[in-house]
C-alpha cells in the first residue's frame, strides 16, 4: 500500500504561523525523550525539496532521515527546535509528562512566536502558550509535523550514537536504546548503566532481581 502523503491542509485551518511537534523515544529503555518543532513560514519553500522523504520518519531508512534533515534545516523561512527530557525526569515523573516537557522546551527554543500547534497523537499538552490541535497519525498528513518528526528523530538517533561510544556493548547505535534481544543480553550480562529508565518494568525488574 502507498504511504499517505502529506500537505499543508491542515495548516492553512489554522492561524499561522502554525508549528508542527512531534516525539520521539517514548518505547525506549534507554536515552532522553525528544521532541521536534518546526514552522514553515512560507510554505512555498517547500517544493525546493525532495518531498517523498518529508513523511513520517519511521517511513524513511536513516540514509533518507539524514538526507530529509539536511534539506530541512538548510531551509531558509523556516523556524525549527528540538527539546527534550532526561532520564532522570523520565523516571521522576512519567514519560508522558516528560514528553510534555520535551514539547514545551522545543516551543521555547523557537525564535518565532507560533500562533497555533499541530501535536501529533491524540493526547493534547495543556501547557503549550499557542492554540493545540492533536492529530493522530499527524506525520503522515501535516508537512510541518512531519518535519519535526523528521528532526526530533534524527537529533535522538544522533545522540543515542554518542552514549553508544561510552557504553558499546549495549549498541545504542543501531538500537536506539530500544529493548532488542541484543540490548536484552547486555543487560543481563552487564547491568543497567545511568542511561537506563529505571522506572520502566524491564529495567526495575532486572534491578529488583
Amino acid at each position: 500500500m502507498t504511504p499517505t502523503r502529506p500537505s499543508f491542509h491542515l495548516e492553512l485551518q489554522h492561524p499561522g504561523p502554525v508549528v508542527g511537534i512531534d516525539e520521539v523515544g517514548c518505547g525506549p529503555w534507554a536515552g532522553p525523550v525528544v521532541a521536534g518543532a518546526f514552522i514553515f513560514l512560507q510554505p512555498e519553500v517547500a517544493h525546493t525539496l525532495d518531498l517523498s522523504l518529508i513523511r513520517d520518519s519511521k517511513q524513511l531508512s536513516p540514509a533518507q532521515r539524514d538526507k530529509a534533515f539536511d534539506q530541512l534545516t538548510s531551509l531558509s523561512s523556516v523556524c525549527f527546535s528540538v527539546g527534550q527530557a532526561s532520564v532522570e525526569e523520565i523516571d521522576r515523573t512519567n514519560i508522558w509528562q516528560a514528553t510534555r516537557l520535551a514539547m514545551k522546551r522545543a516551543l521555547s527554543g523557537l525564535t518565532v512566536q507560533p500562533a497555533s500547534a499541530l501535536v501529533d497523537g491524540s493526547r493534547k499538552p495543556t501547557e503549550l502558550p499557542c492554540l493545540v490541535t492533536t492529530v493522530v497519525k499527524g506525520d503522515q498528513i501535516s508537512y510541518s509535523i512531519a518535519a519535526a518528526s523528521i528532526i526530533a528523530k534524527v537529533t535522538r538517533d544522533r545522540m543515542m550514537a554518542e552514549l553508544h561510544q561510552d557504553y558499546p556493548l549495549y549498541n545504542w547505535v543501531k538500537n536506539a536504546g530500544y529493548g532488542t534481544v541484543q540490548h536484552q543480553e547486555a543487560l543481563r550480562l552487564y547491568g543497567v548503566t545511568p542511561h537506563h529508565r529505571r522506572s520502566y518494568a524491564p529495567i526495575a525488574a532486572l534491578l529488583a532481581s
